[in-house]
């Protein structure tokens, strides 16, 4: 908390006084990094046909750190995620309750693309973007080469040209 303090050029004092413990505050930063992502993924909406496949495809790309603030953030919530496995009060945080919803929102995009067995791909689909994610801070590949995957499992899964199921 001091560091978060001194960082943020205030008194510890203040930080307490808002955050009454260290999880809390890292709760908070969670929350702040789920709400920027959200902000951003709302810009990517505007700027998109709103099919289900371009949609689904808006999702992962923001799921991978392409520029400096997607990697910020990636980052700072791989960290967050290790260290709720280790530390009983983070594991105790809803830490899940984001990529439980983006899990639910890509399956329902995907059914209304008409793919078959939309949650499966969904829960697929997330791990392939959190794998590549991983090798892209590695540096194992470029985020230009992790797009293209994605892209190409999207275009097996959802061919543009096929019919999406309006409703």
């Amino acid at each position: 908390m001091r560091a978060v303090a001194a960082e943020a050029g205030v008194s510890l004092h203040l930080v307490q006084h808002y955050f009454a413990t260290k999880e809390q505050l890292m709760a908070f930063a969670l929350e702040q990094l789920v709400a920027r992502m959200a902000d951003r993924l709302k810009e990517r909406f505007a700027a998109i046909g709103p099919t289900p496949r371009e949609v689904v495809e808006a999702v992962l790309v923001e799921a991978l750190p392409t520029d400096p603030q997607s990697r910020t953030f990636h980052l700072i919530y791989t960290s967050y995620a290790v260290l709720a496995m280790t530390d009983p009060a983070l594991a105790a945080l809803p830490f899940l309750t984001a990529p439980d919803a983006m899990e639910e929102f890509i399956a329902t995009q995907l059914g209304k693309a008409g793919v078959a067995e939309p949650r499966l791909e969904a829960v697929a689909l997330l791990a392939m973007s959190a794998g590549l994610s991983s090798g892209v801070l590695a540096g194992q590949r470029s985020a230009d080469d992790a797009l293209a995957a994605l892209r190409h499992q999207l275009d097996r899964l959802c061919p543009r040209d096929r019919p999406e199921d309006p409703s």
